[in-house]
């Protein structure tokens, strides 16, 4: 016999048309940094279109103190990730877990993918981010009600967020939160690629929003070139762009600054969703 918390699970997930898995990623990390932080805990629960659930959750051994400032967050210690393995152990088994799944989570546009696609990158392995549909609840959120993962859940889920900054406990809440919202906002999509283009940034060329539309043509959104067209900056400075990929941006905003200075610049009407 089903536990009715089970049922009730999924019901709220046939409102959410699945038409491959939906694998909802949480990590606690050293920082806050994508482009520099190390996991010390990921939780991974995976929704498959029949409705089934099935969640891991391992420490990883940052290889790496864990600030204080990040134990005062999650409460992992140093010796609490003592004699686990590092992220390139586990690596190879995480992206086959995640093998043909979509990603979902809360806040994991702006930090979650960012830093786990740059794990797999350092581990030899490539998430394929381009290739995923990825629903942010937070962007739900924050869109429609501008709080943070304790506020969701008290507000789509009347109860409180026990376990707060446990990965496991997160992940699960995220999940909980997102099919809470497809419930709530009849308005929003039902399908993975009808969200995923929902949850980007307004007008944002690639998934975290480096570069958005303006004129037709990519201009960016952040640094020194703020307001500037990515034309112009690969004919006047070509070495900003240099720098960039040598630095840790997302892969998609990378590719189009390599397409720049091969002169490559897309057209927002010819662009196609990745």
């Amino acid at each position: 016999m089903r536990p009715r918390g089970a049922e009730a699970s999924l019901s709220r997930v046939a409102r959410l048309e699945l038409r491959r898995p939906l694998a909802f990623v949480d990590l606690e990390t050293t920082g806050t940094d994508p482009a520099t932080d190390r996991i010390v805990e990921i939780s991974v629960l995976r929704l498959d279109p029949d409705g089934t659930r099935t969640s891991r959750t391992r420490r990883v051994d940052p290889e790496r103190p864990i600030p204080a400032e990040a134990t005062a967050v999650h409460g992992i210690r140093d010796e609490d990730v003592a004699g686990q393995p590092a992220f390139r152990q586990l690596a190879r088994s995480l992206l086959e877990f995640l093998e043909g799944a979509d990603l979902a989570g809360f806040n994991v546009c702006r930090f979650d993918l960012p830093l786990l696609e740059r794990e797999f990158r350092d581990a030899g392995l490539d998430l394929g981010l381009s290739s995923r549909g990825v629903v942010d609840a937070m962007t739900v959120f924050h869109r429609k009600e501008r709080r943070d993962l304790t506020a969701a859940v008290r507000f789509y889920l009347d109860r409180a967020h026990e376990g707060a900054h446990g990965a496991a406990a997160d992940v699960e809440a995220a999940a909980d939160v997102l099919l809470a919202q497809l419930d709530r906002y009849p308005d929003l999509p039902r399908t993975v690629e009808e969200l995923d283009a929902w949850c980007r940034p307004e007008g944002a060329v690639d998934r975290a929003g480096k570069f958005v539309w303006s004129g037709g043509e990519p201009v960016f959104s952040f640094g020194r070139a703020r307001g500037r067209s990515l034309r112009e900056v690969a004919r006047d400075d070509p070495d900003y762009l240099r720098w960039i990929l040598k630095s840790d941006f997302p892969d998609d905003a990378r590719a189009l600054v390599e397409g720049a200075l091969r002169g490559a610049i897309p057209r927002k009407d010819q662009a196609q969703r990745c």
